[in-house]
């Protein structure tokens, strides 16, 4: 891993020390004293050259004084001077490479595929996780058909151009007969076959606009109950497990910080954009504490990685926990889950 600007000005020594204060506190997640080094590392150094030492890297931004204690932890700044320049990412054991292939092995879905990898991934880094699914964007609409159910409920079907299916339930105002359900999806298939979502979320919308004066309420009650099947799909961005991992981390006792970061879980809006900013990326990306853009975040760490299908990129997995988390450990493991969900989904 190439050296950073930042660490290239540090001399060799302060490296040295600000690793092992890093690995130390990751390790067990006490703030971390000169004596400490002191007698941890076999060097011939006083404790006053150490202090010395970690006085200047804190007015550097790398470390940290919490409350009154004589120890001290990173700030985001130092994990990142750590990430970028001073990991040392280890190679997975062979016991954990076969625990990802085999939870990936005989599925019979992509959505059980994508919860099974989402779980995995949360029980191997004792983290939360997740899966973004694949983005349909990137598929045109073959097809779709109605099927009436009960108390005024329709079965949407929708056909995708990668032969996905779809399957949605939605509550309309009246009850419709096979007939006009009929009617109603050879009308959409007619004008919205072949094209991406994105367009026919647009054109339904224009449609619908030029409807308002139009007395065929079947065909504007057709476009309605498509919008409503596709948009409750987006609904469902991505796979979360394993939430209630960060209830354990030390150090987060703060119930009030808890239910904000469980709240933006559920709210989806501010991870799925962090997961999207990632959508392109090469390799793993890692946001760091406020590097996220969310206050909610601040004392989190992110580690997202792209996987694809066949060439093409369809979402981001990753996980969320605190900045203390062991990076040489869950990098390759995001690297390695995202590049073995890309081959199960070519395998299916």
């Amino acid at each position: 891993m190439p050296k950073s600007k930042k660490s290239q000005e540090l001399p060799e020594r302060s490296l040295f020390l600000f690793k092992s204060l890093v690995e130390h506190f990751i390790n067990d997640g006490q703030p971390v004293g000169s004596r400490t080094l002191v007698r941890d590392l076999d060097l011939d150094l006083s404790a006053a050259t150490i202090r010395n030492v970690m006085a200047d890297l804190e007015d550097m931004g790398f470390l940290r004084s919490p409350h009154t204690s004589a120890g001290r932890i990173p700030t985001a700044r130092g994990y990142r001077l750590f990430v970028d320049s001073l990991l040392r990412v280890n190679d997975l054991g062979s016991e954990e490479i076969h625990r990802i292939a085999e939870e990936m092995d005989s599925v019979d879905s992509i959505q059980n595929l994508l919860e099974r990898t989402s779980s995995m991934l949360s029980d191997i880094t004792h983290l939360a996780s997740v899966v973004m699914l694949p983005r349909l964007e990137q598929s045109t609409l073959n097809q779709v058909e109605f099927m009436s159910l009960s108390d005024n409920r329709i079965l949407v079907i929708l056909v995708m151009s990668d032969n996905e299916i779809q399957n949605k339930i939605i509550h309309t105002a009246r009850t419709f007969s096979a007939s006009e359900l009929e009617q109603a999806a050879n009308y959409l298939n007619k004008m919205f076959s072949d094209k991406d979502l994105p367009e026919i979320r647009k054109e339904m919308l224009a449609e619908l606009e030029s409807m308002k004066d139009n007395v065929n309420q079947l065909m504007q009650a057709a476009i309605e109950m498509a919008q409503q099947a596709i948009d409750s799909g987006s609904k469902d961005d991505y796979v979360l497990a394993g939430e209630t991992n960060l209830m354990g981390v030390s150090g987060w006792g703060d119930i009030d910080r808890l239910k904000r970061l469980f709240d933006t879980f559920n709210r989806k809006r501010d991870i799925l954009h962090l997961l999207e900013q990632s959508i392109n990326a090469k390799g793993v990306q890692i946001f760091i504490g406020e590097e996220s853009g969310y206050e909610v975040l601040d004392d989190c760490s992110v580690v997202t990685s792209p996987y694809e299908s066949e060439g093409q990129i369809l979402g981001v997995l990753g996980v969320i926990g605190p900045t203390r988390m062991d990076y040489e450990r869950v990098i390759p493991i995001v690297d390695l889950t995202a590049k073995m969900l890309g081959s199960a989904l070519n395998s299916m």
